[in-house]
């Protein structure tokens, strides 16, 4: 990462160019792709102030820290420019998490869905005589003409043991 160094109203000296160098490499641990930072380190009567840029691809992070010296503001600066990056990291993270039913539908084979097909002959028939031709095939469902409407029925077992007819009802157009 190349970083731009400028003051106003004091020295830069080997020490502390290397300080903001090494405080504003921390950045580098949240994100790779950064592509250059800025400091500006200037005096204002007696407040010592580290402001702090860094610039990675769409996004901009700027933090400002005032001390009673110049480290200790360079040292401010650059920790809320680390939380800045921290926190925009776990929002991108979170942002790009896949759903749970997604990662439950990878970790989980396919199901695949195999259909047994029964082929029976619908005749007229009341649903006590339906039922009688249920039990005696063995089926837990059954297919008949009702005499009373004429229309398709089926009857089935429930899982207490008592029997439900299922009646199809065409839908009304709203």
């Amino acid at each position: 990462m190349e970083i731009q160094l400028t003051a106003k109203q004091l020295k830069i000296t080997p020490s502390l160019r290397e300080y903001v160098q090494q405080k504003m490499s921390k950045a580098q641990k949240y994100f790779d792709h950064i592509v250059w930072g800025q400091a500006f380190l200037f005096v204002e009567k007696r407040a010592h102030k580290a402001e702090m840029i860094v610039h990675a691809p769409g996004q901009t992070f700027r933090a400002l820290a005032t001390a009673a010296d110049l480290y200790s503001a360079i040292d401010l600066a650059s920790d809320k420019i680390d939380a800045q990056l921290k926190k925009h990291k776990e929002r991108v993270k979170t942002r790009h998490k896949p759903k749970t039913s997604e990662t439950m539908s990878d970790a989980l084979p396919p199901v695949t869905t195999t259909f047994s097909v029964v082929r029976q002959h619908v005749e007229p028939s009341s649903p006590e005589r339906a039922i009688e031709e249920m039990e005696a095939a063995g089926h837990d469902f059954y297919a008949f003409l009702d005499r009373d409407t004429d229309q398709i029925q089926i009857v089935f077992r429930r899982i207490d043991e008592t029997y439900g007819i299922v009646q199809p009802v065409r839908k009304t157009k709203r």
